[in-house]
């Protein structure tokens, strides 16, 4: 407990004020006499320069109180180690002190005598010379090492020392706001410690002594946060047995009342036991819930029963007690640990991403070990059709759970995360809840597809109400708005898919764990086609095995030559409009092939598509190719500029974004800043007119990974020669021409391929990037690495 020293004994007494900050102005610490009176404390410390009451009881003691207040002298105040010990000798007494002097003595109206001290500082006790009429002895001064206040951990120990303090004078029977007010305006920390120290009531004076013996002001206020804590703990655990015993006294005599009043209502209404209410009463004495949900549900079960089943309030609550009963509350599925298994379904289910099927082999493994692990949380981004979301449901299958699907995409409503609370009409809970309620355990896999596609109003933000579901530190208390219960969803594993990563929230990127799948080579679509896509299609559409058949070189035609993607179901559309066609001539009974072969597809699939970035290279002066990255994947971007005669104008065409004209605009001042680079002087450069347009106008182009590209092809029309064929190229350029690193170099690389390019031009902090892709998709590449765009130029036009 703390005492309430900033209210006054009696309206009679006038009270010195007990906040005094620093040292008594007229003591001068020079002039300490070798001998001064000791006074013995009992359950009491005084801390440098605080003012404290005293009651002295003592003959000895009053008798010294007596002498200092009448000729004004100095004494030691040392805390006695030993408190039954009525005659202390050097042993039973503390070690530190305070030099203190007497500033008034009031006498009580039981005719005890309170003595108002103030504390001159703290003093050192090293021996003792006599004890009568009173104690005498020898001390020195030993000085706090004080603190700054403008440390700012100095500050925060100051701000939580008061809000401890302030938390005890509201659960306590003292002055409450006064004295919370007057404590806040205590503004330097050394005395607030000391004050607090000297004030606050402890079962163990010992804890005082050992403040008092701390001469470090930080060390002294960390130990004092220490027990106020512990005071409040102390506090807290008091009044909670204090309120539980009364209530439970009470408790009987009102639920007997209560219980006989509510029985005669409802027999008079005609409301006899519902049978209903008895199956809700035996699923809930099968449910293994935590006692605090127990007592929500008898409440909210009480509440039911005094319903009348007419009432519409009566559907509402038997709507939300039969939910909060329908949810697995702490029923988990067995995960099948077998890590051979896991491996065997991921593979069966999806070729390749060895990144992601290691990270569940990895968890499987761990919880195998441990028996009891948090899911991770797990995002998977990458160009659409790679498998992200299909991947979720092998995972469940490979651990044996429940797979449960949210699609995102367009939500903008909080409460399509949280819920609406049940007062309201309609009011439904949230998605995830609800689907774990479906899945009838608390530890499904859940995919939330298309996180990157939440949008938000006046409802709310959805992302935002993520955040706690999808936070492993939070999620044990995940808070729906419907249940009003806290739930644990620490056991589910949340995989969340998105195309990119850009448009997801800071703040829910980071609580996840972001895993790229990129696109796929040509040869891994094929052995994808084989061993997945056709076979599907194949069972879709009613085929058997031997009435379906492609060779490799129509697989690949189709590849190469009908799709245009990063993922695979582009391709699968392809090989399903085969089947269909296929099913149509069995079913018609006309004649078909027994082999798929390339020389066949116009048959089935019509016209190849004619991809821009197929027809097209390098052979044009001004002409050059780009690479760059999108949501969908690697793109060829070709970049083409003109020159005319001119006033030195630059114009840019192509849907170009900010950022992709200041790269435009950097590239066209180096230029300008080294004509020679272009192969003409100032002067004849100042005469030239650039138009650089960059082709499909309608398609929103932006980024600073076109930097070098644009440089190049202005250079080329300058100097009226085309560069290398078979080259691209890809990095962002600095006015003063260094070549910097870009992103995305994967999905870049499998456009390269795609389009028949067997160089790239990058830059060279890029090199180790390129160190961490498989062989397999850099075979048949030559990379060049550049510094500065005079690496670039030269290395494009050599001969």
């Amino acid at each position: 407990m703390i005492k309430d020293l900033f209210s006054p004994f009696s309206a009679e007494v006038n009270i010195i004020p007990l906040q005094q900050e620093g040292l008594n102005p007229d003591f001068d610490a020079d002039k300490l006499p070798d001998t001064i009176p000791i006074l013995a404390l009992r359950n009491a410390a005084l801390f440098p320069g605080c003012i404290y009451p005293v009651t002295i009881g003592r003959d000895k003691s009053l008798a010294l109180i007596r002498d200092a207040e009448k000729h004004k002298l100095y004494f030691a105040a040392i805390p006695q180690t030993d408190n039954s010990v009525d005659e202390p000798q050097l042993q039973d007494l503390s070690m530190y002190g305070s030099l203190a002097r007497v500033l008034k003595t009031i006498t009580m109206p039981d005719e005890t005598v309170t003595a108002i001290l103030q504390s001159i500082g703290r003093v050192e006790l090293t021996g003792l010379v006599g004890d009568e009429p009173y104690l005498h002895g020898r001390v020195r001064m030993a000085p706090d090492k004080l603190a700054d206040n403008a440390d700012p951990q100095v500050q925060a120990m100051a701000e939580s020392i008061k809000e401890k303090v302030s938390l005890a004078f509201r659960q306590g029977p003292f002055g409450g706001k006064d004295s919370i007010a007057s404590l806040k305006s205590i503004e330097d920390y050394n005395f607030l410690v000391n004050f607090i120290a000297t004030t606050v009531e402890l079962e163990n004076n010992m804890e005082k002594i050992q403040l008092l013996e701390t001469d470090d002001m930080k060390t002294r206020g960390l130990n004092l946060l220490r027990i106020l804590e512990k005071q409040a703990n102390f506090v807290r655990i008091k009044q909670e047995i204090n309120a539980k015993v009364k209530d439970e006294i009470d408790q009987q005599q009102r639920e007997y009342y209560l219980n006989n009043q509510l029985k005669t209502i409802q027999e008079e209404l005609g409301m006899d036991e519902k049978e209903d209410i008895d199956k809700l009463k035996e699923r809930a004495a099968a449910k293994k819930w935590p006692e605090s949900v127990k007592e929500t549900f008898d409440k909210e079960l009480a509440k039911l029963e005094r319903y009348n089943p007419n009432s519409p309030d009566y559907s509402i609550q038997f709507n939300y007690i039969d939910f909060m009963l329908t949810l697995p509350w702490g029923e988990m599925s067995e995960d099948n640990l077998d890590l051979k298994h896991a491996k065997k379904v991921l593979d069966e289910d999806h070729y390749g991403l060895d990144k992601i099927k290691d990270r569940i082999i990895e968890y499987l493994a761990v919880l195998k070990l441990k028996g009891d692990l948090k899911s991770p949380i797990l995002c998977l981004y990458g160009p659409p059709g790679v498998g992200k979301t299909s991947l979720g449901k092998s995972i469940a299958r490979a651990l044996g759970r429940k797979y449960i699907r949210i699609a995102l995409g367009g939500t903008h409503d909080e409460s399509e995360i949280r819920g609406h609370r049940k007062t309201y009409i309609g009011a439904l809970p949230g998605r995830i809840l609800n689907g774990i309620a479906k899945a009838g355990t608390s530890n499904p896999v859940i995919v939330l597809d298309e996180i990157d596609k939440i949008g938000s109003d006046y409802k709310g933000d959805p992302s935002a109400a993520l955040l706690e579901a999808l936070d492993p530190e939070q999620n044990t208390a995940f808070h729906d708005n419907y249940l009003d219960i806290d739930y644990d969803l620490s056991h589910v594993l949340f995989i969340t898919t998105a195309n990119g990563t850009s448009t997801i929230q800071p703040a829910l990127r980071d609580r996840m764990e972001m895993v790229n799948v990129t696109g796929y080579l040509a040869e891994e679509k094929m052995e994808i086609a084989k061993k997945y896509l056709i076979p599907k299609q194949i069972s879709e559409n009613g085929l058997k095995s031997d009435q379906l058949q492609f060779d490799k070189a129509a697989v690949r035609t189709i590849i190469d030559e009908y799709t245009h993607e990063s993922g695979v179901r582009g391709l699968e559309k392809q090989i399903a409009k085969v089947a269909r066609v296929t099913a149509k001539k069995i079913a018609t009974e006309q004649e078909r092939p027994d082999i798929i072969k390339k020389e066949m597809l116009k048959e089935y699939l019509g016209l190849p598509v004619s991809f821009h970035d197929k027809v097209r290279g390098n052979e044009g002066v001004g002409v050059v190719t780009g690479l760059a990255w999108t949501e969908m994947g690697g793109e060829v971007l070709f970049v083409e500029s003109s020159i005319s005669g001119g006033k030195g104008e630059l114009s840019l065409t192509g849907n170009l974004g900010d950022v992709m004209k200041e790269s435009a605009t950097i590239g066209y001042k180096y230029i300008k800043a080294h004509p020679e680079a272009a192969g003409m002087d100032s002067e004849t450069f100042a005469k030239k007119d650039i138009h650089i347009h960059v082709p499909e106008g309608a398609t929103p182009k932006d980024g600073p990974s076109a930097g070098i590209t644009m440089v190049t092809s202005m250079v080329s029309a300058l100097r009226e020669r085309a560069i290398k064929s078979g080259l691209a190229m890809t990095g962002e350029m600095t006015l003063r021409g260094k070549v910097l690193p870009v992103g995305g170099i994967k999905e870049k690389i499998l456009a390269a391929k795609r389009s028949g390019v067997h160089t790239i031009v990058i830059s060279e902090d890029n090199r180790k990037d390129i160190g961490e892709i498989p062989e397999i998709y850099i075979k048949g590449l030559t990379f060049h690495y550049v510094k500065t765009i005079a690496d670039v130029l030269d290395f494009v036009f050599e001969k």
